[in-house]
């Protein structure tokens, strides 16, 4: 009797690299990129700021301002400037994290199917603004019961309008890094690019008249501005939806594009 032999697998070869053709659960990919985001120093040291920048905030109403601005929806307000700032360098990291560490390859044959690879990076993104926001709502309300201890205001009166504008200012801040990201394919030129393009046409609608209507429609700090303050209203919202549709919508599209057709070396 002739004994059939197995090839024996190369020493070091893992299990996951041998099934790299399955199809990887949608949920492990998010799970993945969730943790890659705090893996680097880079990512972790920024979840740390933004958690410190909002406890900073909220220390900031509790010292310097008037006892009646000391509200749960002032403190809520003012600590989403940190996280809208920083946010969105974690999902520029994201998307350019494989090109700029040169591990595309690695990634791409683990996950052939790179659409998923990049829908999974979007969602990761998407689910640290929720927390983010979430995290500053706690913030928020422990520095409103030290207001409350103080002699502050202390009113918890907060709009449920408000509450969800915030967090779409969030989520819709770290989808345009990620555009950004996914478009430019390098880390340094994707944010100077995030803070510098939206600053510089800012800028420019203010100084040229004749530039003032466009202004109010596709510049995105004009057009997010309204988010944390009250409910919109039907024309915010429209100026609103044009000016992502350029500032998220169109690089986000031109970003997948690259990443579905750019060659991995």
């Amino acid at each position: 009797m002739t004994a059939l032999e197995t090839p024996a697998r190369p020493a070091g070869t893992d299990d996951r690299v041998a099934e790299a053709g399955a199809k990887v659960p949608m949920l492990r990919l998010i799970a993945v990129e969730l943790r890659k985001l705090a893996d680097t120093r880079a990512g972790l040291w920024l979840l740390i700021v933004i958690a410190l920048a909002s406890v900073a905030t909220a220390a900031i109403l509790l010292l310097a301002a008037p006892a009646e601005e000391q509200t749960f929806a002032g403190f809520f307000g003012f600590a989403q400037l940190p996280a809208g700032v920083l946010l969105p360098v974690l999902g520029i990291l994201s998307m350019t994290g494989e090109w700029s560490q040169r591990t595309a390859l690695t990634t791409f044959a683990l996950t052939p199917q790179r659409g998923r690879v990049f829908g999974s990076k979007l969602a990761a993104a998407v689910i640290i603004a929720v927390l983010a926001a979430a995290s500053t709502y706690v913030f928020a309300a422990a520095a409103n019961l030290i207001a409350i201890a103080a002699d502050g205001n202390g009113s918890w009166a907060l709009p449920w309008q408000v509450l969800l504008q915030c967090l779409a200012l969030q989520v819709l801040y770290v989808l345009m890094g990620s555009a950004f990201g996914a478009l430019l394919m390098n880390t340094p030129l994707a944010i100077v690019g995030f803070f510098a393009l939206p600053m510089v046409w800012t800028i420019l609608g203010e100084a040229i008249r004749s530039l003032r209507t466009a202004t109010s429609w596709l510049d995105i700090n004009t057009t997010t501005a309204p988010l944390t303050e009250a409910a919109m209203t039907g024309g915010q919202w429209a100026r609103l939806g044009v000016s992502c549709a350029v500032w998220i919508l169109v690089p986000l599209v031109a970003g997948a594009v690259r990443v579905l057709k750019r060659e991995v070396s």
